[in-house]
């Protein structure tokens, strides 16, 4: 029985439509004017066709067209069912903020998999405390219901606790977590770095080491915070 899910015509003139729904549809399709003309009986003609006889090439046996109907219309339903990707930066005003700017052109990549970003944030929480740390991008994107509270500057991004790394200056509460996507590598002598989990290539977030061509480091120059570094890191192959 094929298994051909992204063809399920499979180039033998099957097709869910208005015209063939049942396997008998489909038996007629393949019947021309002559067939009945000599044969003067349509179920005949239909064994005839199934038999391998008459018709337009191998024909379907019975599983294979119910089979062939089902994935076909598991398809059809998929991509009318599927609702349209909708941006958390989409329609938002971001004039005069870099920093969400920056986020904004990346949303759509990062969320596609053709980007993976890693931003580090310096900046003082609601309580007035001194945080930084690295945050996965990709894995907030995924995971936080509401960030466009972020593009509609509701609240601000700050590392947490469970980021990729998290440093509360004033309570020196020290946190790192590998995501999804990145591995944290704490214990070496160049410092923190972070390892992508898609193509195993290391991202080094020391301003003085050199990058690697998959990576590229940009500091955003912004009065949203005290600092902010991204860094992207793509993982396809350039062509």
């Amino acid at each position: 029985m094929s298994s051909d899910l992204t063809d399920p015509s499979g180039g033998d003139g099957f097709a869910v439509g208005d015209r063939i729904k049942t396997y008998e549809d489909y038996l007629d399709s393949q019947i021309s004017d002559d067939d009945l003309y000599f044969l003067e009986d349509q179920d005949l003609a239909r064994e005839m066709v199934e038999l391998g006889f008459r018709g337009r090439g191998n024909a379907l046996k019975r599983e294979d067209f119910e089979f062939r109907k089902r994935a076909a219309e598991t398809l059809k339903k998929a991509k009318t069912n599927q609702a349209p990707q909708v941006l958390a930066s989409e329609g938002k005003d971001l004039a005069n903020f870099p920093f969400l700017q920056a986020l904004a052109a990346r949303e759509k990549l990062v969320r596609e998999g053709r980007l993976a970003v890693i931003v580090f944030i310096r900046d003082f929480n609601s309580k007035g405390q001194e945080v930084s740390g690295y945050i996965d991008y990709g894995h907030r994107l995924k995971t936080e219901k509401k960030f466009d509270q972020y593009f509609e500057r509701k609240a601000k991004l700050l590392p947490k606790p469970t980021d990729l790394s998290y440093y509360n200056w004033d309570t020196q509460t020290l946190k790192s977590n590998s995501s999804p996507n990145f591995e944290v590598i704490a214990d070496n002598t160049n410092g923190l770095q972070f390892k992508s989990k898609r193509d195993r290539k290391t991202i080094v977030v020391d301003p003085h080491a050199p990058q690697t061509d998959k990576t590229v480091r940009r500091e955003i120059q912004t009065h949203e915070y005290c600092q902010v570094v991204i860094f992207d890191h793509t993982t396809h192959r350039r062509t």
